[in-house]
């Protein structure tokens, strides 16, 4: 066997999305360093089939919600750790680190270290206060706000002095070199308002439903695309008719190339109730497009607050609506701020700036 140290990623989400981005690309990026990486990842799964391509070793396991309680399962998981000379290891979900930790504990890893992507409190229940006190060595937060939650129901949860904030990396080069073209045409000097997310509670859509009937109360020149899918696509468009705004919102369903829909855009508008980190408002950015957001969660990690856009009061209607018009009477300002928002992303989020630090991380 070979001695060398392996760093393995456990994710066993079966779709895609942040954190399978995230281990994707973090793992990628060793690799292509000679770092020995193993990925541990759910059959068929979107993340599998990426790192199949790229010929990074990998190991498939299902993962349910009770796995941690199946000996078999951890047998079989330590056996990987073991049989790939594994030093530290990553994990990804809850369920991830509760099956992971065990098995890299009973394999003897010696960097037991959960990777938290959700600005959501961790429950202060007896199974999270076993595992934070006797299995996990660190954490990695994506964000402050993320990491604020660890011990936000239980200050004594985990040890503030082993939780690392790293936030996510964006490909600035990857995004810049992706085509786009114009989504719309713009029409009688109308702003032109965007979002871009899953069409679920967390995203709060509706939300913007409400601003664009002020908008509309208020007689203003504009037009709202929310591109997505997701299980509240249906009570949207409901909600769009029942207050007759179908001329100023539209409802674009999945977008596949989100620079052509920043790039279609004046202001990009994100309601979230919370982010572990705004991939959307970085790429906003990158197209040079202010954001209005509420000041909650990781958001303010992105927007600095009248400089590259606007931090507002959770669920404010009016207050939205006062930034909207704004930009409206001061459209140069958008130009100003979207520039400004440019620069943060690179200055702060960029590919190579961050992969180096989670190598440095990861690499003792």
């Amino acid at each position: 066997m070979d001695n060398k140290k392996t760093i393995c990623f456990f994710n066993s989400t079966r779709t895609w999305g942040g954190g399978e981005k995230w281990h994707y690309e973090m793992s990628s990026y060793l690799f292509s360093k000679r770092i020995k990486v193993l990925v541990i990842v759910s059959p068929n799964s979107e993340l599998q089939n990426k790192v199949n391509t790229v010929g990074i070793p990998y190991e498939e396991i299902k993962v349910s919600n009770f796995s941690y309680l199946n000996s078999k399962k951890i047998a079989n998981v330590a056996t990987f750790l073991k049989n790939h000379n594994v030093s530290t290891i990553v994990m990804n979900s809850s369920e991830d680190m509760k099956l992971g930790g065990l098995a890299a504990k009973k394999a003897n890893v010696n960097r037991i270290i959960y990777r938290r992507g959700s600005a959501i409190p961790i429950k202060n229940s007896f199974i999270n206060r076993y595992f934070f006190k006797n299995i996990l060595d660190e954490v990695l937060a994506n964000s402050e706000a993320t990491k604020a939650t660890i011990n936000a129901k239980n200050g004594h949860l985990f040890p503030k002095d082993k939780i690392t904030v790293i936030p996510n990396a964006i490909n600035i080069e990857k995004f810049d070199s992706m085509p786009s073209e114009e989504l719309y045409m713009r029409q009688n000097n109308e702003i032109i308002l965007g979002n871009l997310g899953r069409l679920v509670y967390q995203k709060n859509q509706e939300f913007l439903i409400d601003v664009a009937l002020e908008l509309k109360k208020r007689s203003l020149n504009f037009k709202l695309f929310i591109g997505g899918d997701g299980k509240l696509g249906d009570i949207l468009s409901q909600k769009i008719k029942t207050h007759n705004l179908e001329r100023e919102v539209t409802l674009l369903g999945f977008i596949e190339n989100p620079k052509s829909f920043m790039n279609s855009l004046d202001v990009f508008l994100l309601p979230s109730r919370w982010e572990g980190f705004g991939y959307v408002l970085a790429e906003a950015m990158l197209c040079e497009k202010p954001a209005i957001a509420f000041n909650i969660s990781s958001n303010g990690q992105i927007i600095e607050d009248k400089e590259n856009g606007f931090l507002l009061p959770f669920d404010d209607v009016q207050h939205f609506s006062d930034k909207i018009e704004f930009f409206i009477n001061n459209k140069a300002m958008m130009t100003v701020m979207g520039k400004k928002g440019r620069k943060k992303i690179e200055e702060e989020f960029s590919s190579a700036l961050i992969q180096e630090k989670v190598k440095e991380y990861l690499l003792p």
